[in-house]
């Protein structure tokens, strides 16, 4: 965990989903649409920590560029091999292949041909970003172009990776002259509806008619090893139902 975890527990209930219902800040966020996140011959290059963030952060904005799908690059920064430390369930190498096995059915509810598609795994190491900030921001030039928007985890959002994503991502996106785009993802837990840590004036909904957020929501079903409890050390799902439903909600937030 990243300075100022502490302030962001994890293990509890986080925020509650009525809580975020009833922000004024979120319900005065400025709806963006499809065409102003990704003009006309622009790449939408998502950038994921882990296996599953591309669903949680942007399953639905995935979901609407399916029909584009030479329009989408995605970068699987880890293997997720470290999310069930200690399972003999799931020692890392079986962890491996089957979050590998759970984004291809994911990627796959949400319209995209995973043989076709432009999916790059980095395989850095889970948890341990930090220590590779270098390699991560040669990976993430080399894959983008001043025209590209690129689409990653907040730089604060309360987890270690996501933060060194995010951080990286911003220097690549100076760099190399991409637009940044940032997802909060853990920060539906931790953050209050009013907080001022929140970029506020940078905040945009991606709205998600019904379609759209079922198949997000059947994106999601497909990581199983993170909606499930462990048996061999008695660990919670990662993915709790509270936390499923903060990042179920009829809307992508984006700090742009």
């Amino acid at each position: 965990m990243s300075a100022g975890a502490e302030e962001r527990p994890f293990g509890v209930a986080g925020t509650p989903l009525a809580s975020w219902h009833a922000s004024p800040e979120l319900a005065q966020v400025p709806v963006v649409s499809l065409g102003e996140l990704l003009p006309p011959g622009a790449r939408l290059v998502v950038a994921a920590p882990h296996p599953d963030d591309e669903v949680l952060a942007c399953g639905g904005l995935l979901a609407a560029l399916a029909p584009r799908p030479q329009a989408v690059t995605l970068l699987s920064v880890t293997d997720g091999d470290g999310s069930h430390p200690g399972s003999s369930l799931w020692p890392p190498a079986r962890l491996r292949h089957e979050r590998r096995q759970e984004s291809t059915r994911a990627l796959t509810r949400l319209g995209y041909d995973t043989r076709v598609l432009d999916w790059h795994p980095l395989s850095l190491p889970d948890g341990e970003l930090a220590a590779c900030k270098s390699e991560l921001l040669e990976h993430l030039c080399a894959h983008l172009n001043p025209s590209d928007r690129l689409l990653s985890t907040w730089r604060h959002d309360g987890h270690c990776d996501h933060e060194t994503l995010g951080e990286v991502a911003a220097q690549a996106a100076r760099l190399t002259g991409a637009v940044l785009i940032e997802a909060p993802v853990w920060a539906w837990h931790w953050a209050k509806p009013d907080d001022p840590r929140l970029p506020w004036a940078r905040a945009r909904k991606f709205m998600l008619d019904e379609h759209t957020l079922a198949r997000k929501r059947q994106a999601i079903a497909e990581h199983a090893t993170q909606l499930h409890a462990d048996p061999s050390t008695q660990a919670p799902p990662v993915l709790a139902p509270e936390t499923l439903g903060r990042l179920l909600q009829p809307f992508e937030l984006v700090f742009i």
